[in-house]
Protein backbone atom coordinates (compact mmCIF):
# COMPACT_ATOMS: atom_id res chain seq x y z
CA UNK A 1 0.00 0.00 0.00
CA UNK A 2 1.19 3.28 -0.93
CA UNK A 3 2.52 5.09 2.03
CA UNK A 4 0.71 7.45 3.89
CA UNK A 5 -2.76 6.52 1.74
CA UNK A 6 -4.09 5.94 4.75
CA UNK A 7 -3.75 8.84 6.36
CA UNK A 8 -5.64 10.75 3.45
CA UNK A 9 -8.03 8.67 3.45
CA UNK A 10 -9.29 10.00 6.83
CA UNK A 11 -7.98 13.66 5.77
CA UNK A 12 -10.57 13.27 2.77
CA UNK A 13 -13.42 12.18 4.83
CA UNK A 14 -12.74 14.97 8.13
CA UNK A 15 -12.04 17.65 4.78
CA UNK A 16 -15.33 16.83 2.86
CA UNK A 17 -17.74 16.07 5.42
CA UNK A 18 -19.26 13.11 2.86
CA UNK A 19 -23.14 13.08 3.27
CA UNK A 20 -24.28 9.30 3.49
CA UNK A 21 -27.81 7.71 3.61
CA UNK A 22 -28.07 4.51 5.72
CA UNK A 23 -30.94 2.21 5.26
CA UNK A 24 -29.65 0.41 8.18
CA UNK A 25 -31.36 -1.75 11.06
CA UNK A 26 -33.29 -0.27 14.06
CA UNK A 27 -31.14 -2.19 16.29
CA UNK A 28 -28.27 -0.19 15.82
CA UNK A 29 -29.22 3.25 13.81
CA UNK A 30 -28.69 5.80 16.72
CA UNK A 31 -25.00 4.54 17.09
CA UNK A 32 -24.52 4.49 13.46
CA UNK A 33 -25.46 7.65 12.85
CA UNK A 34 -23.22 8.71 15.80
CA UNK A 35 -20.19 7.08 14.47
CA UNK A 36 -20.14 9.34 11.02
CA UNK A 37 -20.65 12.22 12.97
CA UNK A 38 -17.47 11.63 15.09
CA UNK A 39 -15.07 10.77 11.93
CA UNK A 40 -16.37 14.25 10.35
CA UNK A 41 -19.17 12.56 8.38
CA UNK A 42 -22.97 13.71 7.92
CA UNK A 43 -25.60 10.94 8.18
CA UNK A 44 -29.10 10.50 7.00
CA UNK A 45 -31.65 7.80 7.95
CA UNK A 46 -34.64 6.92 5.89
CA UNK A 47 -35.95 3.65 4.66
CA UNK A 48 -39.23 4.71 3.43
CA UNK A 49 -39.81 3.84 -0.44
CA UNK A 50 -41.08 7.11 -1.28
CA UNK A 51 -38.42 9.11 0.54
CA UNK A 52 -35.58 7.08 -0.58
CA UNK A 53 -34.72 8.51 -3.62
CA UNK A 54 -34.84 12.08 -2.82
CA UNK A 55 -32.79 11.30 -0.10
CA UNK A 56 -30.01 9.22 -2.14
CA UNK A 57 -30.01 11.89 -5.21
CA UNK A 58 -28.65 14.58 -2.61
CA UNK A 59 -26.18 12.30 -0.35
CA UNK A 60 -22.89 11.07 -1.60
CA UNK A 61 -23.09 7.23 -0.22
CA UNK A 62 -25.05 4.48 0.53
CA UNK A 63 -25.47 2.24 3.06
CA UNK A 64 -27.85 -0.95 3.22
CA UNK A 65 -27.86 -3.05 6.00
CA UNK A 66 -30.21 -5.90 5.77
CA UNK A 67 -30.04 -6.86 9.75
CA UNK A 68 -33.89 -6.48 10.51
CA UNK A 69 -35.47 -6.99 7.15
CA UNK A 70 -39.49 -5.95 6.60
CA UNK A 71 -41.23 -5.58 3.35
CA UNK A 72 -40.76 -1.42 3.28
CA UNK A 73 -37.45 -1.69 4.20
CA UNK A 74 -36.30 -3.77 1.39
CA UNK A 75 -38.68 -1.83 -1.12
CA UNK A 76 -36.54 1.34 0.05
CA UNK A 77 -33.17 -0.48 -0.36
CA UNK A 78 -34.14 -1.37 -3.92
CA UNK A 79 -35.03 1.99 -4.99
CA UNK A 80 -32.12 4.16 -3.20
CA UNK A 81 -29.91 1.60 -4.66
CA UNK A 82 -30.88 1.67 -7.85
CA UNK A 83 -31.07 5.67 -7.96
CA UNK A 84 -27.03 5.10 -5.76
CA UNK A 85 -26.14 3.16 -9.18
CA UNK A 86 -27.69 5.58 -11.58
CA UNK A 87 -25.82 8.35 -9.45
CA UNK A 88 -22.63 6.66 -9.72
CA UNK A 89 -22.57 6.62 -5.86
CA UNK A 90 -21.01 4.05 -3.34
CA UNK A 91 -23.06 1.27 -2.52
CA UNK A 92 -21.87 -0.72 0.99
CA UNK A 93 -23.60 -3.91 1.35
CA UNK A 94 -24.04 -5.09 5.01
CA UNK A 95 -25.41 -9.09 4.50
CA UNK A 96 -26.35 -9.24 8.48
CA UNK A 97 -27.42 -12.86 9.23
CA UNK A 98 -26.72 -14.14 5.08
CA UNK A 99 -27.20 -17.53 5.29
CA UNK A 100 -29.89 -17.66 8.35
CA UNK A 101 -32.96 -17.02 6.77
CA UNK A 102 -34.02 -17.60 3.18
CA UNK A 103 -34.94 -14.12 2.97
CA UNK A 104 -31.79 -12.64 4.49
CA UNK A 105 -29.80 -14.84 1.82
CA UNK A 106 -32.62 -14.21 -1.26
CA UNK A 107 -31.95 -10.29 -0.56
CA UNK A 108 -28.89 -9.99 0.14
CA UNK A 109 -27.32 -11.97 -3.07
CA UNK A 110 -30.48 -9.42 -5.00
CA UNK A 111 -29.16 -6.15 -3.94
CA UNK A 112 -25.43 -7.42 -5.12
CA UNK A 113 -26.46 -9.08 -8.62
CA UNK A 114 -29.00 -6.21 -9.40
CA UNK A 115 -27.19 -3.06 -7.70
CA UNK A 116 -23.84 -1.36 -8.55
CA UNK A 117 -22.50 -2.24 -5.33
CA UNK A 118 -18.93 -0.88 -4.60
CA UNK A 119 -18.41 -2.66 -0.90
CA UNK A 120 -19.58 -5.82 0.91
CA UNK A 121 -18.75 -5.91 4.63
CA UNK A 122 -19.48 -8.62 6.73
CA UNK A 123 -18.26 -11.93 8.45
CA UNK A 124 -16.87 -14.74 6.71
CA UNK A 125 -19.99 -16.68 6.91
CA UNK A 126 -22.30 -14.31 5.45
CA UNK A 127 -19.61 -13.66 2.75
CA UNK A 128 -19.38 -17.76 2.15
CA UNK A 129 -23.21 -17.56 1.98
CA UNK A 130 -23.38 -14.43 -0.62
CA UNK A 131 -20.61 -16.83 -2.36
CA UNK A 132 -22.65 -19.91 -2.12
CA UNK A 133 -20.46 -22.03 0.14
CA UNK A 134 -21.82 -21.95 3.67
CA UNK A 135 -22.94 -24.73 5.02
CA UNK A 136 -23.97 -23.28 8.92
CA UNK A 137 -24.43 -20.12 10.64
CA UNK A 138 -25.31 -18.70 13.98
CA UNK A 139 -27.75 -15.82 13.67
CA UNK A 140 -25.94 -12.78 12.37
CA UNK A 141 -22.25 -14.24 14.35
CA UNK A 142 -19.80 -16.06 12.22
CA UNK A 143 -20.16 -19.82 12.28
CA UNK A 144 -16.92 -20.82 14.49
CA UNK A 145 -15.56 -23.02 11.59
CA UNK A 146 -15.40 -19.98 9.78
CA UNK A 147 -13.79 -18.00 11.58
CA UNK A 148 -10.52 -16.07 10.00
CA UNK A 149 -7.13 -17.20 11.96
CA UNK A 150 -3.70 -17.57 11.26
CA UNK A 151 -4.07 -21.02 9.91
CA UNK A 152 -6.64 -20.25 6.67
CA UNK A 153 -5.38 -16.69 6.85
CA UNK A 154 -3.98 -17.67 3.32
CA UNK A 155 -7.20 -19.64 2.00
CA UNK A 156 -9.73 -16.43 3.53
CA UNK A 157 -7.20 -14.20 1.10
CA UNK A 158 -7.71 -16.67 -1.39
CA UNK A 159 -11.92 -16.83 -1.25
CA UNK A 160 -11.89 -12.78 -0.99
CA UNK A 161 -9.95 -11.79 -4.20
CA UNK A 162 -12.40 -14.49 -5.97
CA UNK A 163 -15.24 -13.15 -4.56
CA UNK A 164 -14.33 -9.71 -5.55
CA UNK A 165 -13.63 -10.72 -8.76
CA UNK A 166 -16.76 -11.80 -9.55
CA UNK A 167 -18.53 -9.10 -7.73
CA UNK A 168 -16.78 -6.18 -8.86
CA UNK A 169 -16.75 -4.62 -4.95
CA UNK A 170 -14.14 -4.65 -2.61
CA UNK A 171 -14.78 -7.27 -0.17
CA UNK A 172 -14.37 -6.74 3.91
CA UNK A 173 -14.26 -9.89 5.72
CA UNK A 174 -14.14 -8.57 9.30
CA UNK A 175 -13.69 -10.53 12.77
CA UNK A 176 -10.88 -11.39 15.11
CA UNK A 177 -8.36 -10.84 11.75
CA UNK A 178 -9.93 -8.67 9.37
CA UNK A 179 -9.38 -9.11 5.29
CA UNK A 180 -9.46 -6.41 2.74
CA UNK A 181 -9.56 -7.52 -0.70
CA UNK A 182 -9.90 -6.47 -4.29
CA UNK A 183 -9.39 -8.81 -7.14
CA UNK A 184 -5.85 -8.26 -7.36
CA UNK A 185 -4.76 -7.51 -3.80
CA UNK A 186 -5.44 -8.61 -0.36
CA UNK A 187 -4.40 -7.41 3.39
CA UNK A 188 -4.92 -9.01 6.31
CA UNK A 189 -5.80 -5.78 9.65
CA UNK A 190 -5.10 -7.08 12.86
CA UNK A 191 -6.30 -4.07 14.73
CA UNK A 192 -9.17 -4.36 17.07
CA UNK A 193 -10.50 -5.27 20.69
CA UNK A 194 -12.33 -8.63 21.56
CA UNK A 195 -15.12 -6.11 23.43
CA UNK A 196 -16.61 -4.86 20.13
CA UNK A 197 -18.15 -7.96 20.10
CA UNK A 198 -19.91 -7.31 23.09
CA UNK A 199 -21.77 -3.93 22.53
CA UNK A 200 -24.37 -4.27 19.49
CA UNK A 201 -23.33 -2.57 16.29
CA UNK A 202 -19.62 -2.56 16.33
CA UNK A 203 -19.85 -4.04 12.37
CA UNK A 204 -23.19 -2.07 11.10
CA UNK A 205 -20.78 1.26 12.83
CA UNK A 206 -18.63 -0.14 10.30
CA UNK A 207 -20.33 -0.85 7.20
CA UNK A 208 -21.44 2.60 7.29
CA UNK A 209 -18.06 4.66 7.98
CA UNK A 210 -16.86 2.72 4.86
CA UNK A 211 -19.57 4.33 3.15
CA UNK A 212 -18.28 7.95 4.40
CA UNK A 213 -14.60 6.58 3.44
CA UNK A 214 -15.48 5.22 0.20
CA UNK A 215 -17.93 8.52 -0.13
CA UNK A 216 -14.66 10.71 0.11
CA UNK A 217 -11.93 8.43 -1.78
CA UNK A 218 -14.17 7.43 -5.27
CA UNK A 219 -10.97 6.82 -6.92
CA UNK A 220 -9.17 4.50 -4.60
CA UNK A 221 -11.92 2.16 -2.67
CA UNK A 222 -9.38 -0.86 -1.23
CA UNK A 223 -7.17 1.87 0.30
CA UNK A 224 -10.34 3.68 1.48
CA UNK A 225 -11.64 0.73 2.94
CA UNK A 226 -8.90 -1.01 4.22
CA UNK A 227 -8.28 2.91 6.18
CA UNK A 228 -11.80 2.24 7.73
CA UNK A 229 -11.58 -1.04 8.75
CA UNK A 230 -8.02 -0.22 10.42
CA UNK A 231 -9.66 3.40 12.27
CA UNK A 232 -12.43 1.06 13.47
CA UNK A 233 -10.18 -1.72 14.89
CA UNK A 234 -7.93 1.48 16.73
CA UNK A 235 -10.55 2.58 17.99
CA UNK A 236 -11.40 -0.46 19.52
CA UNK A 237 -8.03 -0.65 20.91
CA UNK A 238 -8.44 2.72 22.39
CA UNK A 239 -11.81 2.17 23.98
CA UNK A 240 -10.29 -0.94 25.28
CA UNK A 241 -7.04 0.90 26.78
CA UNK A 242 -9.54 3.36 28.65
CA UNK A 243 -11.74 0.47 30.59
CA UNK A 244 -11.24 0.81 34.09
CA UNK A 245 -12.37 -1.54 37.06
CA UNK A 246 -15.70 -0.70 37.49
CA UNK A 247 -16.19 0.08 33.64
CA UNK A 248 -18.41 -2.79 31.26
CA UNK A 249 -19.97 -2.59 27.50
CA UNK A 250 -21.32 0.32 28.10
CA UNK A 251 -18.69 2.56 28.92
CA UNK A 252 -16.78 0.57 26.10
CA UNK A 253 -19.56 2.01 23.41
CA UNK A 254 -18.77 5.48 24.31
CA UNK A 255 -14.95 5.35 24.58
CA UNK A 256 -15.30 3.84 21.06
CA UNK A 257 -17.40 6.56 19.87
CA UNK A 258 -15.20 9.44 21.84
CA UNK A 259 -11.52 7.19 19.80
CA UNK A 260 -13.32 7.71 16.46
CA UNK A 261 -14.07 11.74 16.99
CA UNK A 262 -10.31 11.93 18.44
CA UNK A 263 -8.83 10.04 15.33
CA UNK A 264 -6.59 11.61 12.99
CA UNK A 265 -4.60 10.56 10.35
CA UNK A 266 -1.01 10.48 11.91
CA UNK A 267 -2.47 8.25 14.55
CA UNK A 268 -4.35 5.75 11.85
CA UNK A 269 -1.03 5.56 10.18
CA UNK A 270 1.17 5.10 13.26
CA UNK A 271 -1.93 2.20 14.72
CA UNK A 272 -2.20 0.49 11.46
CA UNK A 273 -1.01 -3.17 11.37
CA UNK A 274 -1.68 -3.84 8.09
CA UNK A 275 -0.19 -6.50 5.80
CA UNK A 276 -0.67 -7.55 1.93
CA UNK A 277 -1.15 -11.12 1.48
CA UNK A 278 0.08 -12.89 -1.15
Amino acid sequence: MEPFALKRALDNVRATTPLVHNITNYVTVNDCANALLAIGASPIMSDEPADVFDITSICGGLTLNIGTLNERSIRGMFAAGERASELGHPIVLDPVGAGASALRTRTASDLLDKLAVSVVRGNMSEAKALAGGAAATRGVDVCPGDAVTEDNLAAGAAFARDFAAKTGAVVAVTGAIDIVADAERAYAVRNGSPLMGRITGAGCMLSCVCAAFATANPDALLDATVAAVVGMGLAGQIAQGRMGGYDGNGSFRTYLLDALYNLDGDALEAGARVEELA
